[in-house]
């Protein structure tokens, strides 16, 4: 008889097999790195009594960005209450570097502030060194004065398509670069050492481990905005070869760091990587998934695009990030070249668009059970959410945004389209299989913290938002376990307890599919295993 490594036993195993994802079990028997028993008491060469814990699918966070939250420990909490705080806090870090040193800050939020940080105040709290602040969106950025000098834009503005570079009422530059503006830093600030990012991925890994994450979708790497550097798959690389890599991830590839291929014209292979890399490679530990593209920029941000204007700024719809024949464009060449397409849309413009792309795709290079996604599929229509269904894309909304920011999403929108924000009811309800996610580290990553605002749908200040589209505990559990594998493309892998998948797990102290509502942000998580092993102990 099979003799397991190890047996689970004497636990609520929720293995979230069968068609309504409600079996539980009472152990569970791994080898190796699989599960080989599900509520078999088979012979093991290590018997662990769970003393009646809960046992799920380990996390899996469909959409955040593992460097640049592994990077943020490093910097400046911005998360603070007042303008004055964020001073007084960039100030204090100030004052233990030299002059030529950066001051570098994250998360700050101005609907949380009142305004954003203004670079005469930065000059005078740093003593005129260099300060970067980075908005909790990340769409957007303040810099001081002698960033704005080195970028010779100490007194007026350039045009950045798909971007901007914010002027007072005097046309000088007040330090706030949004969107693609952002870019323009690139020469000062970027590429980030290979060391130094293998360093942020395990920090952030770590946390990851804590919080019962056994896999994560890295959100863009390599180009635009969003990436650290054009060899941060190598940093990757390296953090796995050095065994530091805590936890699976998939890598979603910037756009911008594909280009044109010279293959040969029957190929079908107009824009990828060298030698044809494109999703898919890799194995179950670092892998290579879509491309992401950016349509349009950030809802409380106001740079989304809305095909009606935000509710506290009339006369405002946001913009696009790029043309949208260029944007159509690289969407069907990347398809076309193979590739599955994650493109983040958040306004019903942008939405538009993306599914107009993909469905043209879909009719000119038919692929079977392609996926494509929306990132964050931020405010959709009732009609773009039947669409979704209709076109097999795959939506991908993050729930923790109702609660962390949703007191700026109210503002923007407006009561009567709060229901649009971030859905999930709606979703589930029209056939789509959907993930669970965070966008860490633009909100609190915890996955418990997300199904908690899935299932409550209300801001941290108690305000309802969107209340109907409220989900179960069990529903906002699925999601971040088997919806999250099913929108990787990875549901026969993992995401449910079941004889042959990957043994990632959970142990909880509650089951978030039967503890009261209001209680699932604070269920403990004991421990952790990754492929049978376990990776993380709350005693530890």
């Amino acid at each position: 008889m099979l003799r397991a490594d190890l047996l689970l036993t004497n636990a609520w195993v929720r293995t979230l097999d069968g068609p309504d994802h409600g079996y539980v079990a009472r152990s569970v028997a791994i080898w190796r790195d699989r599960v080989v028993a599900v509520d078999e008491d088979v012979p093991a060469h290590r018997v662990v009594d769970l003393d009646g814990a809960v046992v799920a699918p380990g996390f899996h966070d469909a959409h955040q960005h593992l460097a640049w939250f592994g990077l943020s420990l490093a910097e400046v909490d911005l998360r603070l209450p007042t303008l004055d705080d964020v001073y007084a806090a960039v100030a204090e870090r100030a004052a233990g570097l030299r002059p030529d040193e950066w001051v570098v800050g994250a998360g700050y939020d101005e609907n949380k502030l009142g305004a954003h940080p203004d670079r005469d105040a930065l000059d005078r709290a740093a003593g005129g060194r260099r300060v970067w602040l980075k908005h909790t969106s990340g769409h957007m950025c303040v810099v001081s004065s002698a960033v704005l000098a080195d970028l010779g834009l100490s007194d007026a503005a350039v045009d950045v398509p798909g971007g901007l570079v914010v002027t007072d009422a005097a046309g000088r530059p007040t330090g706030l670069l949004q969107e693609q503006a952002q870019q323009l830093l690139t020469p000062l600030v970027l590429p980030y050492p290979v060391a130094t990012l293998v360093d942020a991925i395990e920090r952030g890994g770590r946390v990851a481990l804590s919080q019962g994450l056994t896999s994560v979708v890295e959100a863009g790497i390599g180009g635009g905005w969003i990436g650290k550097s054009p060899v941060e798959l190598a940093a990757y690389q390296a953090a796995r070869d050095e065994g530091r890599l805590p936890l699976r991830v998939e890598l979603m590839v910037a756009a911008d760091a594909l280009h044109a291929l010279s293959a040969h014209e029957s190929d079908g292979l107009p824009l990828g990587l060298d030698l044809g890399l494109r999703t898919g490679l890799g194995d179950d530990r670092l892998r290579i998934g879509p491309t992401k593209v950016f349509s349009d920029g950030s809802l409380i941000g106001h740079t989304c695009a809305l095909t009606e204007e935000f509710a506290d700024t009339p006369g405002e719809r946001g913009y696009l990030q790029d043309d949208p024949d260029t944007l159509r464009t690289r969407i069907l060449d990347a398809h076309r070249s193979g590739w599955r397409v994650a493109t983040h849309a958040i306004g019903d413009a942008a939405i538009d668009l993306v599914l107009d792309a993909y469905e043209e795709a879909q009719r000119r290079w038919p692929r079977p059970d392609v996926r494509h996604r929306i990132e964050h599929f931020g405010v959709s229509r009732p009609d773009q959410v039947r669409r979704c269904a209709e076109l097999g894309v795959v939506p991908v909304p993050q729930g923790r945004f109702v609660g962390e920011i949703g007191d700026g999403m109210l503002r923007a929108l407006g009561p009567e389209r709060a229901g649009w924000a971030y859905r999930y009811r709606s979703l589930l309800d029209a056939g789509i299989t959907v993930p669970g996610s965070s966008d860490r580290p633009v909100v609190d990553g915890a996955p418990l913290r997300g199904m908690h605002d899935m299932v409550n749908r209300l801001t941290d200040s108690g305000a309802g938002c969107g209340t109907e589209e409220a989900v179960t505990g069990l529903e906002a559990l699925t999601a971040y376990t088997l919806g999250s594998a099913y929108a990787s493309h990875q549901e026969h892998e993992r995401g449910s307890i079941e004889v042959g998948k990957l043994a990632d797990l959970v142990v909880l102290s509650e089951d978030p599919g039967t503890v009261d509502p209001t209680a699932i942000k604070d269920i403990e998580v004991l421990r952790t295993y990754l492929g049978g092993e376990e990776v993380w102990r709350a005693d530890d």
